[in-house]
């Protein structure tokens, strides 16, 4: 019997990437965008939103653990973290494996994304239930301009590509809103695409946090193979200070990770030269 295979073309790189797949599990249509689920014959199953992979069972914890881990890590004592996106509620795990977090508001615009990954990623989705979690289902930008001022610790901006319902995500208002809701120490860390083919969208980003009052900003890069290239990467932003972390609480952390360590944090500091002259990167 021949294989089913699932490719994802990526037009920027001219490249694709592809999935054997056994049948598909289940779709939906909403108002904001379409959601398939794939059985695979080795990743586990698949998810789309429009065509394009957000996750497989098999290597989702590379993104969910470098989108939290690295920016709780950076910051002194983080209590109240918000989520915007992470309907997948992956991120949100990973932020409640943090014994200090006290709340946790997640906040995605699609709430069936969040049935699906309960449906066919339960594993994801272990704490949901968790006393400090917070699951609303309301556009994230209008979230973010309505936060109290000086609120918030973290801000996780767990999106899709810049298109679509994630576009208003990536620009100044947004970006203002998240520096006015987050403390003075506090961290903002955005998924920024592959550095290897996107480049220009990381320094975009940058320069618009930069005018939003955000002051130093380290991009992390880190494998992902599901997604266009192998080669992934988040990007954070503080109104003050370095990216030094808790170095040591990383390493003696007992977060159950299959990725993120003290050592990987620390090597994910190291900026590759044609990162850093793309990006005047310090």
């Amino acid at each position: 019997m021949e294989s089913m295979w699932h490719y994802e073309n990526f037009e920027p790189t001219g490249s694709a990437i592809g999935w054997r797949v056994t049948r598909k599990l289940d779709e939906v249509q909403t108002p904001f965008q379409k959601i398939e689920i794939f059985e695979t014959t080795d990743w586990g199953n698949l998810m789309l939103i429009d065509g394009a992979v957000m996750l497989t069972t098999r290597d989702n914890f590379l993104y969910h653990e470098m989108m939290s881990h690295p920016a709780l890590f950076t910051h002194a004592d983080p209590k109240r973290v918000v989520i915007i996106g992470g309907g997948d509620c992956g991120t949100l795990r990973e932020v409640l494996k943090h014994p200090g977090v006290e709340k946790a508001v997640q906040c995605d615009i699609d709430e069936q994304v969040t049935r699906m990954a309960e449906k066919w990623f339960p594993e994801l989705c272990d704490s949901n239930g968790d006393p400090r979690a917070e699951l609303l289902f309301d556009d994230g930008v209008a979230y973010m301009a309505n936060c109290e001022p000086g609120s918030v610790d973290v801000v996780i901006v767990d999106s899709t590509d810049p298109v679509g319902p994630a576009e208003g995500l990536f620009n100044k208002a947004f970006y203002e809103s998240c520096f006015l809701a987050l403390k003075d120490d506090g961290v903002l860390v955005q998924q920024s695409e592959s550095p290897l083919a996107l480049l220009e969208l990381i320094r975009s980003m940058r320069t618009e946090m930069g005018k939003a009052g955000f002051t130093t900003f380290k991009t992390l890069p880190f494998p992902q193979p599901c997604y266009p290239t192998g080669w992934w990467s988040c990007t954070l932003a503080r109104k003050g200070g370095g990216f030094d972390f808790r170095e040591q609480a990383a390493r003696e952390a007992a977060l159950d990770t299959k990725y993120y360590s003290g050592d990987v944090h620390r090597g994910a500091l190291a900026t590759p030269p044609f990162v850093q002259q793309a990006l005047n990167a310090s």
